[in-house]
């Protein structure tokens, strides 16, 4: 994924209302972009920080910029939870994820369970191939990573998430019902060899991942090498899951 227009350089002045940065300018203007991250941000929110805006398409737009990457420690995260099922979607396309390899169809934003949609849905010809059965994959973005020695993990999630417990049951559904069901959890930093469950911050998300993956459901993670052109897959990572 590359970015359509260069990006531009700023310091965090603040994460507020989940949704709005305040950034200075090299100018010394002050301006509020758009934070497309609805999580706690916790470990990539840090005042003073360089980050790095990228400019709306639309001149009309009430906020004129959005909130793209953050430098920590002297490595780029990219912040931007809009990104992510783009990015897995390019990688399967291109034959990146090993574990989503061989399926002729990809389609996304698919409707699926008790009234969600599921981020990618994979299908080979004919729906009814018993050898091949459709795959319902779901993508988590992940920026967390507490400790920044290489050795300490990449973390999800950041805060408690109620949204995400409920996917973990409704693919858990999908396996019952036959079908394939993959978690992809996409680590938009280059800085983490390993992955692992933040069951301090939501011990309900730990249980449930365990309790999913019981049943079926499988789990990957892969880092992500972020620059100023844009992001894209790079390997996976070593996963701690919780027993």
């Amino acid at each position: 994924m590359k970015f359509p227009s260069p990006l531009i350089e700023g310091v965090l002045v603040n994460r507020y209302k989940r949704f709005f940065a305040d950034v200075r300018l090299p100018t010394g203007e002050v301006v509020t972009a758009h934070c497309a991250n609805s999580g706690s941000m916790l470990s990539v929110k840090e005042p003073g920080a360089r980050v790095w805006l990228s400019p709306a398409a639309n001149p009309e737009r009430k906020l004129r910029y959005t909130w793209e990457i953050i430098e920590i420690a002297g490595g780029l995260v990219g912040i931007n939870t809009a990104h992510p099922n783009l990015l897995v979607a390019e990688a399967i396309a291109a034959g990146q994820i090993a574990e989503l390899k061989g399926y002729a169809s990809l389609k996304r934003e698919q409707k699926y369970g008790k009234n969600s949609r599921i981020d990618i849905l994979l299908e080979s010809p004919g729906p009814n191939d018993p050898e091949r059965p459709p795959c319902y994959v779901e993508v988590k973005n992940v920026t967390l990573k507490r400790v920044l020695e290489p050795d300490h993990p990449a973390e999800f999630p950041d805060s408690v998430t109620d949204r995400g417990a409920k996917h973990l049951i409704e693919m858990t559904d999908m396996v019952k019902a036959g079908a394939r069901a993959v978690m992809v959890y996409l680590v938009q930093r280059g800085d983490c060899r390993r992955f692992t469950v933040a069951g301090d911050l939501d011990p309900a998300y730990a249980k449930g991942l365990t309790a999913a993956m019981a049943e079926g459901v499988e789990a990957v993670c892969y880092g992500c090498e972020v620059t100023l052109d844009g992001i894209t897959i790079a390997k996976p990572l070593t996963m701690d899951l919780p027993k």
